[in-house]
């Protein structure tokens, strides 16, 4: 959006000093022209900059102007850095020009919340408790909660030391100790924040506890596993994938974790030639099935309706 990269090349002059509009061009990731009718728009917000000629040119801010960006409080500077920075290399590059005192505050903030963004088949939950639950990570304020779990007993208590929330697909996950362990906010029946506050582990790691709890997941949700092969330069997303070798025609030989026979079966169908299913025997024949149901419907052109045979009325036996 312009009034971000506006925003962007304020910050940039600021805390770097003078820059050339091919540099700005570089960070920014647009095109120098893209910048000049920016630089055009500032000067006509009122916005003192300076572009000096030659091999040591390029743009500048007027000595001694300084913008309210740098002036951000640490919470705002915070929500700021919070609101949209995608991932680890884009924290990178807006960390590099953040100024120094801010740097620390960005840093704390990468290491608490952590946005995962590919699905796990859910959409978005109602979650009443989540400003709750993300005002206690920030403060590292101890939680009682009253939560829904699947097993019996389903409703439990339970005390939180929250150090994280994660979204994935739409649902928010707080990650918390003792344990550490995942809870879904959604279903926090209840919630009270206690007023003693917790010590967060300096060496947790929120993306890294993810990563491995993920795997984890894939492991117990799918614990069939199917072997098929795989066409060239055809793949199938998700990890768990073990003893892949080319065979002599190209094709892939690979063992992949599956959810279900019926899961299996839709995901697979989805390649169609690219991928043959070598076992379990049953999900082979219900896919052979399925093919031959195909050919048998799509194996001789359809009569379009415009030119079925129109059929005569039948005539009454008992005329009015």
């Amino acid at each position: 959006m312009k009034s971000s990269r506006l925003v962007a090349i304020l910050l940039l002059l600021q805390t770097r000093g003078r820059m050339t509009a091919a540099r700005l061009a570089e960070e920014l990731e647009v095109s120098v022209r893209t910048v000049y009718r920016d630089i055009e728009a500032l000067s006509a917000a009122g916005v003192p900059l300076y572009g000096d000629a030659g091999h040591a040119g390029g743009y500048r801010l007027l000595d001694g102007y300084r913008t309210r960006l740098t002036g951000l409080t640490a919470d705002e500077a915070e929500a700021l850095f919070l609101a949209g920075v995608p991932g680890p290399a884009a924290q990178l590059k807006v960390r590099a020009a953040l100024p120094a005192e801010l740097r620390p505050h960005a840093d704390r903030i990468s290491g608490r919340f952590h946005l995962d963004a590919p699905g796990w088949y859910a959409s978005a939950d109602e979650t009443p408790y989540l400003p709750a639950v993300a005002d206690a990570v920030w403060n590292c304020r101890a939680l009682h909660v009253l939560y829904r779990r699947w097993r019996e007993p389903t409703d439990v208590e339970r005390h939180l030391e929250p150090y994280g929330l994660v979204l994935k697909a739409g649902r928010w996950y707080v990650v918390a100790g003792p344990g550490p362990r995942t809870y879904r906010v959604d279903q926090i029946l209840r919630l009270t924040s206690l007023e003693h506050r917790f010590t967060r582990p300096d060496d947790f790691d929120l993306a890294g506890y993810w990563a491995a709890y993920q795997r984890d997941f894939h492991d117990r949700l799918r614990p069939v596993r199917a072997v098929v092969r795989l066409a060239p330069g055809v793949s199938l997303p998700g990890p768990g994938q073990t003893d892949a070798r080319q065979e002599e025609d190209g094709w892939t030989r690979t063992t992949v974790p599956i959810e279900s026979l019926d899961h299996a079966h839709a995901e697979f169908l989805c390649l169609g030639t690219g991928i043959e299913v070598l076992e379990p025997p049953e999900l082979r024949d219900r896919i052979a099935r399925t093919a031959a149901e195909l050919v048998e419907r799509y194996g001789s052109p359809r009569t379009p309706a415009g030119d079925r045979p129109l059929r005569r009325p039948r005539r009454s036996a008992h005329p009015a």
